[in-house]
């Protein structure tokens, strides 16, 4: 499976056209990104002298055409990012070339340049947008990226990979990453559903809950609250319906006034396809009128056939089955979310480990001159970012208990956290939709049935006796 994106690289505002262009190509093609340039190919043009031979086409571009552009399009990147696991950084690089050749038509001359410095495969391909007559540009049309994705589909086809499925038009997607895991505000949703799972008795409760959880909270005109790692707060009422500031308050005064009364507390979780019942009594109180009434009996008896029919697929026969359904995946749902945080946490803490190691082996040679100068000050003038670089990794492995770990242990490692991470979130997902079914489906049969609280105490009761 390969992600692909189509990027134009402009002219920027008060640099050069020979430095805009040589940035690009130099991050492309950075040798601890490369494996020292073993991944590196290219078409009509010389790696080493690629931005002074895309520089001389423009120049030659100018003199036939007669005229130039300040704000133009000096060139464009294709990323293609792979499956980790999935394919080699050889076979990767040259997929890349031939998506490149194939969508530019050899038109244009083009660097590839595969990195392998992260847990997934991914080429930096940097075409010229001037073609290699000199007389013509590459014009981004209209759903080029889309094309572009379409190509490399086939071209992974071709060659026995995987592809991405094809999305609706128009569709409202999600893309997570699958190092990354869910953003910020995903993960918001559900600090705020195990919160409401806790029952708080009020709004100030319900924010010292999340505080408890490590957010910090902004009161004004709308509350706003921001995680570990994010850099802006996030509205309530950015997280879309069911978790805006007025409706988390409707939730929670529902569970007070139960807990008042004594009766079953309202679940915290609100589906649409799976409504709460109409209560009768409000609608006739509120003086609507026997025609919104007969309205609602209908709509309540609606609401019957779907706890029926919803019994019947899940093979639920008591309401003690429904009742440990719930509980059991809504305890599920906890695990999971535990899990999930502690993969992440082992994650982190193996890069950094990772980092340090390869910083501290970069930096050892300097450091041992630095030591054999008698610690000069000068050598310590002239290389002071390496030498505060090595004691800073030599000072984060005393932390480390026992032998250090080489880098392919830990890369290993990696991929074995990474890969229970992946599995712990795609079950998650599915616990996290059955939890809130039978939550939801539990509140509607308790109200179809008339169970409340007191009433459930006195069948319980009765079942004792």
């Amino acid at each position: 499976m390969a992600a692909t994106r189509l990027i134009a690289l402009h002219h920027t505002k008060g640099r050069t056209l020979h430095k805009c262009i040589s940035e690009r190509t130099d991050y492309a093609m950075n040798p601890d990104k490369t494996d020292n340039g073993i991944y590196v190919t290219s078409y009509a043009c010389d790696p080493k002298t690629a931005s002074e031979e895309f520089l001389l086409s423009k120049r030659n571009y100018e003199q036939i055409i007669g005229r130039k552009r300040k704000d133009d399009v000096i060139a464009y990147q294709i990323r293609q990012s792979f499956r980790p696991g999935e394919i080699t950084p050889e076979e990767a690089n040259r997929i890349g070339y031939e998506t490149a050749m194939r969508f530019t038509k050899g038109n244009h001359a083009f660097v590839v340049a595969t990195h392998t410095d992260k847990a997934h495969v991914h080429n930096h391909v940097i075409f010229n947008s001037t073609t290699l007559d000199c007389h013509k540009k590459f014009r981004d049309f209209l759903g080029s990226g889309m094309a572009l994705g379409r190509l490399s589909n086939i071209i992974c086809l071709e060659n026995g990979y995987s592809v991405i499925a094809p999305a609706p038009y128009h569709s409202k997607t999600t893309y997570i990453h699958e190092e990354r895991g869910p953003c910020f505000r995903d993960k918001l949703r559900d600090e705020v559903d195990i919160a409401l799972s806790k029952k708080p008795k009020s709004y100030e409760d319900f924010l010292s809950e999340l505080s408890m959880q490590g957010y910090e909270i902004k009161r004004g005109k709308h509350t706003a609250v921001r995680g570990k790692g994010q850099k802006r707060f996030i509205r309530f009422r950015s997280l879309g319906k069911g978790y805006t500031e007025d409706e988390l308050r409707k939730k929670i005064e529902g569970v007070a006034k139960g807990a008042d009364l004594k009766t079953e507390k309202k679940p915290s979780y609100k589906d649409e396809g799976f409504d709460l019942l109409l209560n009768l009594e409000d609608i006739i109180a509120k003086g609507k009128g026997p025609g919104y009434e007969t309205w609602a009996k209908k709509f309540n008896v609606k609401n019957v056939m779907k706890a029926l029919i919803f019994f019947q697929e899940q093979g639920l026969r008591s309401y003690a089955e429904l009742e440990k359904r719930a509980g059991d995946t809504a305890e599920r749902f906890d695990k999971l979310s535990s899990d999930i945080k502690a993969y992440e946490k082992r994650l982190k803490e193996i890069a950094e480990l990772r980092e340090s190691i390869i910083t501290y082996s970069k930096t050892r040679q300097i450091y041992t001159q630095y030591r054999q100068s008698g610690y000069s000050k000068k050598f310590f003038a002239e290389h002071k970012d390496d030498i505060m670089a090595h004691k800073a990794a030599k000072d984060s492995f005393n932390r480390i208990e026992g032998k250090l770990p080489s880098v392919k242990e830990l890369n290993v490692e990696y991929q074995e956290v990474l890969a229970k991470k992946r599995a712990a979130y795609a079950e998650y997902k599915e616990v996290k939709k059955d939890m809130q079914t039978y939550q939801v489906a539990k509140y509607d049969i308790d109200k179809i049935l008339g169970i409340d609280g007191q009433q459930k105490e006195t069948k319980n009761r009765e079942k004792t006796r």
